[in-house]
C-alpha cells in the first residue's frame, strides 16, 4: 500500500463506518435492491438505528424502538445476547483448523448432539446454510429415499426462495416469472381428504408443511398433522416439518409439531433462531434410514453437501444459542408472554369493529383485520380494498413505528393480517408497550383520525401507481 504520511493502513471498520455510513439507503439504491430504499422512504420506514441490544434498537437522538420482528425470526434471543458474542469470540481465538474438508471437527457433532435431544425419534443432522437450504436438502432426501418424484405442499405455504422450495411455495407472487419449476402439487392446509387423493397416485416422496403457516399465522387444525402423518406412512411416503420459523420455542414448544401428541417427522428443518443472529446457519434432521440411503457408500460421501455447512462459527453460535434457550427457560417465556399478548389483544375484538381475529401460538400472533359493519368506516375500507388488498394492515403497521416507535410487519402480500414474531426475550412490560400503542392507533382509525387515513391514501396512489 503506498500513500503519504499519515495515510491509514489496512482495514478500520469503524472508521469505514464512519465515513461512509450516512450513505446506506444511497448505496442501497445505486447497487443492491433499488425498490427497497424506495419502499422505506414511501411508508416512513427509512430510520436510521444506531444500535440495538435485546427485543429493542435506539437511533441517533437515543429514542429506543421494541423490536415485534426479530428480523422474520432470525433474532431469537433478541440482538448481541453475551453469552452468543462470548461464543464467537471465544472460536475466533481458538483458531481452529476450521473447513478443511478432510477431518472430522467435534462442533458439528456436538450441536447435532443436542439438537437431536430435542426430537429423540431422529437421528442424524446436515448442517447447510440458510432455511431455504434445510428444505432444499429435505426435499432432495426424501426423493432420493423413496425413490418418488413428488412433493405435497400447502397452499399458502412458504418454505423458501430457491428453486426447489419455491417449488413448494404456496404464494403465488413468488412464483411467478421463475417457471418451469418442479412439479409437485399444492393441497389446502388441514385438507385430508385431497391428501389421501394425492397419495394414492403412488409417486409421492413427501408431505412438506408448516404446522403454524407464517404467511397469515394459521395453525394446523387439530388432529391434522397425527392424520397426515399416518396417511403417509400408510402410502409410504414422508412427513417434513418445516421449523424454520417456528422452531426453537417460538410457539412455546421447541418446535411447533409438539403442540400435537403423537407427531413424529421424518424430517424437520430448522435455522432462522439458531444462528443466533450472527452466522447464516440451517439444519435438517432426519432418521437414520434416510441418511443412509442417501449416503449409501463411500462413493456417495459428498453427494450432498454445503461448502460453508458446518463451519465453526455458526456450529458455536447454535451450542450458544441452545444453552441460553435452557438456561434463561425462554420456551416457557414464549408460551406464558405469548398467551399474555394474545389475550390482551384477543380482549379488543369485540371494541373494535375493525379488528376481526387473534390467532397464533406463543409469541407467533397473527392480528387480523376485516370489513367494519358502520357506514362510515366502511367507506374507507372499500377505498383501500379496491386499491390493494392489505393497505389497512399497512395503515397500521406505520403509525406502530412512526408515533409509537414499534417494528412490525403485514404478513404477506395482499393480506389484513400484522404478524408479531418478537425476540423470545420479551417480558410483560414489552407487551403493556404494545397493547397500549396498538389500542391508540385502533382509537385513532375508529375516530376518523384525519392523519391516519391521509396516509391511507397516500398508500392508495403509491398502489394504483404501481399496478
Amino acid at each position: 500500500m503506498t500513500g503519504g504520511q499519515g495515510a491509514r493502513r489496512g482495514f478500520d471498520l469503524a472508521a469505514l463506518l464512519a465515513e461512509r455510513g450516512g450513505e446506506r439507503y444511497e448505496l442501497h439504491a445505486r447497487h443492491l435492491n433499488h425498490q427497497l430504499p424506495r419502499m422505506l422512504h414511501t411508508i416512513g420506514f427509512d430510520k436510521v438505528y444506531e444500535r440495538a441490544e435485546g427485543a429493542h434498537f435506539w437511533d441517533a437522538e437515543g429514542n429506543d424502538y421494541l423490536d415485534m420482528l426479530a428480523g422474520f425470526g432470525v433474532m431469537g434471543l433478541g440482538r448481541h445476547h453475551p453469552v452468543v458474542r462470548q461464543a464467537l469470540h471465544d472460536v475466533l481465538d481458538a483458531q481452529l483448523a476450521d473447513l478443511t474438508r478432510f477431518d472430522c471437527q467435534p462442533l458439528p457433532g456436538l450441536l447435532a448432539e443436542k439438537l437431536l435431544s430435542y426430537s429423540p425419534h431422529l437421528d442424524r443432522v446436515f448442517f447447510g446454510n440458510s432455511g431455504t437450504e434445510a428444505v432444499e436438502t429435505a426435499l432432495k432426501f426424501a426423493r432420493y429415499a423413496t425413490g418418488r418424484p413428488r412433493i405435497l405442499y400447502c397452499d399458502h405455504a412458504f418454505h423458501g426462495l430457491t428453486t426447489g422450495s419455491l417449488s413448494v411455495n404456496g404464494e403465488g407472487g413468488f412464483r411467478d416469472g421463475f417457471a418451469p419449476l418442479l412439479p409437485d402439487t399444492k393441497i389446502a392446509l388441514g385438507d385430508l381428504a385431497a391428501l389421501e387423493r394425492e397419495l394414492a397416485r403412488g409417486d409421492v416422496a413427501a408431505f412438506v408443511v408448516e404446522p403454524v403457516q407464517g404467511k397469515g399465522v394459521h395453525a394446523a387444525p387439530p388432529g391434522f398433522l397425527r392424520a397426515a402423518q399416518e396417511l403417509l406412512h400408510r402410502h409410504r411416503a414422508l412427513l417434513i416439518a418445516d421449523e424454520v420459523q417456528t422452531g426453537l420455542g417460538r410457539t412455546g414448544d421447541f418446535y411447533a409439531y409438539q403442540h400435537e401428541p403423537g407427531v413424529e417427522p421424518d424430517l424437520v428443518c430448522v435455522a432462522k433462531a439458531l444462528s443466533g443472529g450472527y452466522v447464516p446457519v440451517g439444519a435438517t434432521l432426519g432418521k437414520d434410514w434416510i441418511f443412509q440411503k442417501v449416503y449409501s457408500s463411500m462413493d456417495r460421501v459428498l453427494v450432498h453437501s454445503a461448502s460453508f455447512g458446518s463451519n465453526a462459527q455458526a456450529m458455536a453460535a447454535g451450542l450458544a444459542v441452545l444453552s441460553v434457550m435452557e438456561d434463561e427457560q425462554l420456551v416457557a417465556n414464549a408460551r406464558a408472554t405469548g398467551d399474555l399478548l394474545r389475550g390482551r389483544l384477543a380482549a379488543l375484538v369485540d371494541r373494535y369493529e375493525l379488528l376481526h381475529e387473534v390467532r397464533g401460538r406463543g409469541l407467533m400472533i397473527g392480528i387480523e383485520f376485516g370489513k367494519p359493519s358502520s357506514l362510515g368506516l366502511r367507506s374507507r375500507w372499500a377505498m383501500l380494498q379496491a386499491a390493494r388488498k392489505g393497505l389497512f394492515a399497512q395503515m397500521v403497521v406505520v403509525p406502530l413505528l412512526r408515533r409509537h416507535r414499534i417494528l412490525t410487519q403485514v404478513s404477506g402480500d395482499h393480506l389484513e393480517v400484522i404478524k408479531l414474531i418478537p425476540p423470545l426475550v420479551v417480558d410483560e412490560a414489552d407487551v403493556e408497550r404494545f397493547v397500549g400503542a396498538f389500542e391508540e392507533v385502533m382509537d385513532e382509525a375508529h375516530g376518523g383520525g384525519a392523519l391516519m387515513w391521509d396516509f391511507g391514501r397516500t398508500l392508495v396512489k403509491q398502489a394504483v401507481g404501481n399496478r
